[in-house]
């Protein structure tokens, strides 16, 4: 197989970002982008050199040309495209949340094992040397299995106004949900769960999560988006894995870049998706290249996992219930 031809469905912020990756990777070829926006349509055409340009998913889902659907749309908007992309033969990348419902998740999966069609979570982090690293330590037992793990993920103040469209645990959590099913290489069977909101939003500012996995490792997450904006801090993640041989920790925003300058401190995100010499380099980048190269060569990914991608969605939706009723919840227990 030669390059893998990939169709980009939205063009916000994260879906330009998807557009930049896929044009940087020798690997691949855009054929072809949809958005509503006829400005953000021509702005890609002719940025990126792009003939193929639809405002309707159903011609784009139409198009033979396209190997790979890449679903970067709301969250509220992943289900039907995903479904008939995968119907077409195409495989598909979802963008997280995969959904924020556990049964639309299912479906997806369903309609993937029908399809014989790949379907892939974009849970990036799996893709940052940082957290691939601390997965390598435990299967090399340098930690080993992890008893206790503890995520942060903090962001800037004046994004909660953007993404408080759905609740926290599905545009910040998720990641470090994740995160914890893959170390933990297990199940989660109890959450507790606890969110507070200073705006009186549904959705909470902060958000605090308990976890405890079926091999006896406990999670605690927490996510907010209270960093003050002029703090001028992207991102404030922190992680630390305590393993029955060794420990793992690190703390993003007192390491890396710091700009200073007459208008205060800048610490920029130098891991994720971002410009080097005029290319685009990061983990964003590295996760498309392992998809096209797993496309490319007929391989079943392992290091992704939709089977992961469904669990971490039933995991969510069983924090959303925990935060409502004030109480523990027992997954796979109705609800």
């Amino acid at each position: 197989m030669g390059k893998v031809k990939v169709g980009i469905l939205g063009l916000g912020r994260w879906g330009m970002n998807h557009l930049e990756a896929f044009c940087s990777l020798g690997q691949a070829e855009v054929v072809a982008v949809c958005d509503s926006s006829p400005e953000k349509l021509e702005l890609a055409g002719k940025q990126y050199g792009i003939k193929q340009l639809y405002s309707n998913v159903d011609d784009l889902l139409r198009n033979d040309d396209i190997d790979l659907i890449s679903v970067v749309t709301f969250e509220s908007q992943h289900l039907d495209p995903t479904l008939k992309a995968l119907r077409s033969g195409k495989h598909v990348i979802v963008e997280k949340p995969v959904t924020t419902r556990p049964e639309e998740a299912r479906e997806m999966q369903a309609a993937a094992a029908a399809s014989g069609s790949l379907l892939l979570p974009g849970h990036l982090l799996r893709f940052d040397p940082r957290y691939a690293a601390i997965k390598e330590a435990i299967e090399s037992d340098k930690i080993g299995t992890p008893v206790s793990m503890y995520m942060k993920r903090a962001r800037e103040h004046f994004l909660f106004e953007t993404f408080k469209r759905v609740h926290t645990v599905y545009e910040l959590m998720i990641h470090d949900i994740d995160l914890a099913i893959w170390y933990a290489g297990c199940r989660v069977e109890k959450v507790k769960a606890y969110g507070r909101t200073v705006s009186g939003a549904s959705s909470p500012e902060v958000l605090w999560a308990n976890l405890e996995f079926e091999n006896g490792a406990i999670a605690v997450l927490h996510s907010n988006w209270m960093t003050p904006d002029a703090a001028g801090i992207e991102i404030a993640d922190a992680i630390e894995v305590i393993g029955k041989s060794g420990t793992a920790h690190f703390e993003s925003s007192h390491s890396g870049l710091h700009i200073w300058d007459n208008g205060g401190r800048l610490t920029p995100d130098m891991n994720i998706h971002v410009k080097l010499h005029g290319q685009t380099v990061g983990s964003l980048r590295e996760q498309l290249t392992y998809i096209c190269r797993c496309i490319a060569q007929g391989e079943e990914p392992s290091v992704i996992s939709f089977n992961d991608a469904v669990h971490g969605v039933e995991v969510a939706d069983a924090i959303v219930a925990s935060c409502e009723k004030g109480q523990e919840i027992v997954l796979g227990k109705e609800r």
